[in-house]
C-alpha cells in the first residue's frame, strides 16, 4: 500500500476519488485527510508555511478510515479543522482538533512566521514615526487600526486589548460552538508576544 507523504495510509473501503462529467472528484473527507498529512510531512508546502514545521498527525489518524469516522461526526460543510483552539499539542488529533469558522480559525493565528521584527499587532509606520498597531475585526473581517504609538511594547498591549474586546463580543458565538474555545482564545490572545 502506497503511502500518503509517507505517512498516511490510504485503507478506504471505497474509491476516494472518480471522474465525473471528466472531471475528478475526490471524497471531502480524503481532501481534508491528504491536506492536512501534507501540511504535516510536505517539505516543499512547509517552505511556504514555516508554521507547519513540527506540527504532526497522531498515529490513529494515520488511517484515512479513522480520521473519515471523526470527521463523519465533527465536520461542518464550508468550516475549517483547526488543532490550536482546544489544545497546545502542535498536533492534529481527536483531542485536538475542532471544525470551525474561518473568522475563528483565523482570529488567533499570530503569523510569527511572515510578521517580521515587532510584537504581534504591529508595524513602524515611517509616515508619522510611530508604532502602528492593528488588527482584524472578526465580525466584519475587516482590518481596524487601533492607534499610533511610541514604543512597540505600547502598540502591543493595545493590539491585547482590543483582541480581548472582539473575543468578548463573540463569545457567544465560540460558546454555541464548543464551551472551551473562549477561554482558550482568551488565553491564547494573553500569551500572544
Amino acid at each position: 500500500m502506497k503511502l500518503v507523504r509517507g505517512f498516511g495510509v490510504n485503507d478506504a473501503d471505497y474509491a476516494v476519488g472518480r471522474l465525473v462529467s471528466g472531471k475528478r472528484v475526490i471524497c471531502a473527507a480524503y481532501r481534508a485527510w491528504a491536506n492536512m498529512i501534507d501540511r504535516c510531512y510536505s517539505e516543499k508546502r512547509q517552505k511556504k508555511n514555516p508554521t507547519y514545521i513540527g506540527v504532526t498527525v497522531c498515529e490513529g489518524w494515520r488511517s484515512f478510515m479513522a480520521f473519515r469516522e471523526w470527521w463523519l461526526e465533527s465536520h461542518v460543510d464550508g468550516w475549517q479543522i483547526d488543532k490550536d483552539l482546544l489544545t497546545d499539542n502542535n498536533q492534529y488529533s481527536p483531542d485536538s482538533c475542532i471544525y470551525v469558522p474561518a473568522w475563528l480559525n483565523t482570529f488567533t493565528i499570530d503569523r510569527n512566521a511572515v510578521r517580521g521584527e515587532f510584537p504581534i499587532g504591529v508595524d513602524y509606520h515611517k509616515a508619522s514615526k510611530s508604532f502602528r498597531s492593528m488588527c482584524n475585526n472578526p465580525a466584519t473581517g475587516k482590518q481596524v487600526t487601533i492607534g499610533r504609538f511610541k514604543t512597540p511594547e505600547a502598540a502591543h498591549l493595545a493590539w491585547r486589548a482590543r483582541k480581548l474586546e472582539y473575543a468578548a463580543q463573540m463569545k457567544n458565538e465560540m460558546d454555541a460552538i464548543d464551551a472551551r474555545i473562549y477561554p482558550r482564545v482568551v488565553d491564547i490572545i494573553s500569551r500572544a508576544k
